[in-house]
């Protein structure tokens, strides 16, 4: 009974149930070569496990990004465990947390104010207010009368502060940006990885069956051959 349900790998001698039983005709070349490469007397007529043979598909998208890009940095391990581990890299994009620090929440909020109507139109109006009282009002005898140069020493300092402040924010968004370009290509290499696996698996799927299919047109061809058999007599 247990002959029946098992069978024994080519290439690492254990012992493993048949439902992972893989035949070395549906294995894709590459990655046929792969295992040659490490087990020379292994051929298509063997058998070995699922999970050996996923051993082999990670090695071989790892040569693959090694051949593509050099050397494998930790993004691409990272890759590598997201598809070991079956983890989506959307989800980390849409649930990141904001660990903006104080100073920064505040530069954010300050640009976004600066570059606003809101902004510009309640600066126009305070301008408007602060010349024309001291013009009109006050008949340029007020606290700032003409050329205004309180007026101008406010308008100097809030440049000076509101210019490194906006600075702060646009050089923190160019960092979020870089990181959201970083997890756009991990989404984009983790697509086009499992897309080579999944057309590797379809391809194994479809011997399999075609295999399947032989085995079921030869019982049907000795049923045939039995009952020709049976007429004859």
């Amino acid at each position: 009974m247990n002959s029946k349900s098992t069978f024994v790998s080519a290439i690492s001698g254990k012992e493993f149930s048949d439902k992972e039983k893989v035949s070395g005709q549906t294995i894709r070349l590459t990655i046929f070569n792969l295992i040659k490469e490490d087990h020379p007397d292994f051929d298509k007529s063997q058998f070995i496990a699922e999970s050996e043979l996923n051993v082999y598909r990670e090695k071989y998208i790892a040569k693959f990004l090694k051949s593509e890009v050099g050397e494998l940095t930790d993004l691409h391990k990272s890759v590598m465990l997201s598809l070991n581990e079956d983890k989506s890299f959307v989800s980390k994009v849409e649930d990141e947390v904001d660990n903006r620090t104080f100073g920064q929440v505040i530069a954010d909020k300050v640009a976004s104010f600066g570059g606003s109507w809101t902004f510009i139109i309640s600066f126009f109006v305070f301008i408007t207010i602060w010349i024309g009282s001291n013009v009109f009002i006050l008949m340029n005898k007020g606290f700032d009368p003409y050329p205004f140069i309180l007026l101008n020493l406010i308008l100097s300092c809030i440049a000076a502060l509101q210019a490194p402040v906006i600075m702060m924010s646009q050089n923190r968004q160019e960092e979020k940006d870089r990181e959201r370009a970083k997890k756009d290509y991990m989404i984009n290499l983790k697509s086009e990885l499992e897309i080579r696996m999944l057309d590797e698996k379809l391809d194994h799927l479809i011997m399999h069956q075609q295999q399947e299919l032989i085995e079921i047109q030869k019982v049907q061809i000795e049923m045939m051959n039995d009952i020709l058999e049976r007429v004859k007599k």
